[in-house]
């Protein structure tokens, strides 16, 4: 399909305060003629059992039979594979993978494994993947692993705001860092004939879509982030969660992705930053891309300034590095230069490139607005 234009996207999404009390009706009315009659949940350990105690009365007036798996971890193929090996004695139809990142990739995984469709309900704003057929497994050390996909993309995505208002503030930080890269991933990798996520081009629609996304969070971040911190879904929250899900979703998925994203296989390798939100991650690593692209000074320093008004990290030094080594930088890079994504660039890098522009950044970093509190 590469000299074709590809967009995919959700069946259906929905998202407002509330939204999870539709989730059986929308299951029985969404996927009929062929509508499932036995639903597996999918979550982490620590959401199953307020998750499960209030979908299973939703889904059971429609009929429905019911299930949870629960997992603690990291989603590697281990833990995939024992999942779906545990399923198959319920035998289920369809799987409702709900969570953070974690708990959504982990029902993919398994709704992959089971060649199920796919239901998703994200319970924190710290990353898009609710609306793509994307997911990420991990090695046991929390080093990424491999991407894998999906057949299709969720059946239904289901958004419930007050869920994502009780979730920690900082989970919606990380959305809006996964998100704020997508604008500028987008256009690197159409600019490159790089491919999108279905091995594609690029569709104006998925262009428009990330642009309009770096619009939202650049208006609405700084005022949803206090409706977060105040457990109050707003109308500014509204439209930052839907930046994150929905516009940053398809954008990615549709447009493609560049240095932002292929830097995680660096990041996640190093014990220094490994741990960090995979949000923080990419928003500190779209820095890095921004020198690679050349940009001036002022640039720089007016995406400084709104990183530092929404809590994201600027340098090494946010994630706890106080003087970052040669080696480290080094093996990031490395790592970074031969992820796929990096090919989608407006010329060909070399690790030392990345290397240098890591550098560089913790150099204009030093006199950037100081970190909030």
């Amino acid at each position: 399909m590469r000299n074709l234009k590809v967009l995919g996207a959700p069946s259906l999404y929905v998202q407002g305060p509330g939204a999870l009390g539709e989730l059986g009706a929308l299951i029985a009315a969404h996927l009929v003629p062929d509508a499932p009659r036995r639903v597996l949940l999918v979550t982490d350990a620590l959401m199953a059992p307020t998750l499960g105690g209030r979908i299973a009365p939703l889904l059971e007036a429609q009929g429905l039979a019911f299930s949870t798996l629960s997992f603690e971890g990291d989603v590697t193929q281990t833990t995939a594979q024992r999942l779906a090996r545990a399923a198959r004695a319920f035998a289920p139809d369809l799987v409702v993978a709900a969570g953070g990142g974690k708990g959504v990739d982990m029902g993919k995984a398994v709704a992959h494994a089971l060649g199920l469709r796919l239901v998703t309900l994200p319970t924190a704003a710290s990353q898009d993947g609710a609306t793509s057929r994307v997911f990420v497994l991990y090695d046991d050390g929390h080093r990424l692993a491999r991407v894998d996909r999906l057949a299709r993309n969720p059946e239904i995505v289901l958004v419930d705001t007050q869920i994502l208002a009780a979730a920690p503030a900082a989970l919606l930080v990380s959305g809006i860092g996964d998100a704020l890269v997508k604008r500028f991933e987008a256009a690197q990798c159409v600019g490159a004939d790089g491919p999108n996520m279905f091995g594609a081009r690029a569709t104006l629609a998925a262009s428009a879509l990330a642009e309009l996304c770096d619009r939202v969070l650049r208006a609405h971040a700084v005022d949803a982030l206090a409706a977060a911190e105040a457990k109050t879904p707003d109308a500014a929250f509204e439209k930052v969660v839907e930046a994150c899900f929905l516009l940053a979703g398809l954008g990615f998925e549709g447009a493609g992705l560049s240095i932002a994203h292929a830097m995680t296989r660096g990041l996640t390798a190093v014990p220094e930053t490994s741990g960090a939100l995979h949000g923080c991650q990419v928003a500190y690593a779209l820095l890095v891309q921004f020198l690679l692209e050349r940009r001036s000074k002022d640039f720089m320093h007016e995406q400084f300034s709104f990183y530092r008004k929404v809590g994201l990290p600027i340098c090494l030094k946010d994630f706890g590095v106080a003087a970052p080594r040669a080696d480290l930088l080094g093996t990031i890079a490395r790592l970074t230069h031969d992820a796929p994504h990096t090919r989608n660039f407006e010329r060909a890098l070399t690790a030392e490139d990345i290397a240098d522009a890591m550098e560089r950044l913790e150099g204009l970093s030093v006199i950037a607005p100081a970190r909030a509190a």
